[in-house]
């Protein structure tokens, strides 16, 4: 008897992990289904005049050229929250020190300035690559165990700054896209970072709900290596970034890499033109290689190219890269019970123009890509949020002062 009713606890004990295996986590506080990404602005003075009251206040930029109505048009146009990234260089910036408690008055007026307009709003510490106007960015906060603690100290002290706001109208997200564990040297670092960084958030905001996110920029892949249980909180939103395929969505960028900047010229999809008029764009990138591509390059580059053509010259091939990242979050999330609501998709896009370069991405393409990336993201249960309101792949404006044409904006209004 006592051989059976050992058995029968242990048949039980089996049975309620399972369950508690099967069972989805509670829902979050924080709530959302379409939004959009502000941009982060880096366009003010350099760091040695980040003293200067006038030049940086008030904070984040965006408040330099938004007004309210500027916000309400975006919910009448049918967002419900906006992911508003701070770059938090300027609060590890000795530069600031008089004005600290004033930049993070300003980042809670501003949050509140959205949800003035009837929209919520994601508060995005949104790190940027060091250089040109700051000393502090990604690289530094990842590479100096004591910088990266300073981080930590910034991501508890805007929390703190948050945690009075109500939770069903604010959420933070302590790190956008972290650089690290992208080499093929097998390093699992960021999990570690990722809970002290919790860990900070949840002391000073109980109630908010945190976003959290793999590492390697927030791919899809970087999340499924997530032990979520290893944060135990329900009141949590998972996040990935796909901007795939990249050839497309990137073209003529001269920041993301040493090869896209080349690419031109090619439709969404490739089927979208004759196939004439596609041999003629992949032979002007070719020649541009050529011509300008550093030497030891140019084979690899050309090679490059036609591979990842090749991955994506009929529809069906296009899709399934799409919806890759997609079917992996999905997966994950089910063997860890993970409400599709917990998920948010939270960036992509398509390039409209390269600061600088005369390739304008025609209306048509960008807005046939947006349109598939939402479809597939509301398919799978997950809110999502565009980039970006302006600049490189703005979709309400583009450079100075101008407007993006508004076929991306009219494909997101005509959303059921």
């Amino acid at each position: 008897m006592a051989l059976l009713g050992a058995m029968i606890k242990t048949l039980m004990a089996a049975l309620l992990a399972f369950g508690a295996l099967a069972l989805p986590a509670p829902a979050a506080t924080f709530s959302m289904k379409r939004g959009l990404n502000l941009d982060q602005w880096t366009t003010w003075t350099g760091e040695e005049k980040w003293n200067d009251p006038t030049a940086i206040l008030p904070y984040p930029e965006w408040r330099k050229f938004l007004k309210e109505d500027d916000l309400k048009a975006l919910k009448d146009a049918g967002f419900d929250f906006l992911r508003m990234p701070v770059d938090p260089s300027p609060f590890l910036s000795d530069e600031t020190l008089a004005l600290r408690d004033d930049l993070y008055a300003s980042v809670l007026d501003s949050a509140r300035m959205i949800n003035r307009a009837g929209l919520k709003v994601i508060v995005d510490m949104h790190l940027i690559p060091a250089g040109g106007n700051r000393k502090t960015g990604m690289g530094q906060v990842m590479d100096d165990p004591g910088t990266f603690d300073a981080y930590v100290d910034v991501v508890r002290k805007m929390a703190r700054t948050l945690s009075n706001e109500d939770p069903g109208q604010v959420a933070f997200e302590p790190m956008n896209e972290p650089i690290v564990d992208c080499d093929g040297d097998g390093t699992n670092l960021w999990p570690e970072r990722q809970k002290k960084l919790f860990a900070a958030a949840r002391s000073s905001a109980t109630r908010l709900t945190l976003i959290l996110t793999g590492a390697c920029y927030s791919n899809a892949a970087s999340l499924a290596r997530i032990d979520p249980k290893l944060i135990a909180d329900d009141n949590i939103i998972w996040t990935f970034h796909s901007y795939d395929p990249f050839l497309l969505t990137h073209q003529g960028a001269t920041w993301a890499g040493d090869f896209i900047r080349y690419v031109t010229g090619l439709p969404f999809p490739l089927t979208a033109v004759p196939q004439r008029q596609l041999d003629v764009a992949l032979d002007t990138i070719r020649a541009r290689i050529r011509a300008e591509a550093p030497w030891t390059r140019r084979s690899g580059m050309l090679a490059y190219l036609d591979e990842q053509v090749a991955s994506m010259d009929t529809d069906d091939k296009l899709l399934a890269i799409m919806d890759a990242p997609f079917k992996t979050v999905e997966a994950w999330a089910k063997a860890n019970g993970i409400r599709p609501e917990n998920i948010t998709l939270g960036e992509f896009g398509m390039i409209r123009q390269e600061y600088g370069n005369g390739y304008v991405m025609p209306a048509e393409y960008r807005a046939a890509y947006v349109r598939q990336m939402i479809a597939r993201a509301e398919a799978h249960g997950f809110s999502w949020s565009v980039w970006g309101y302006g600049g490189a792949f703005g979709i309400v404006d583009a450079f100075n002062g101008d407007k993006a044409e508004p076929a991306v904006m009219d494909a997101i209004r005509s959303l059921p």
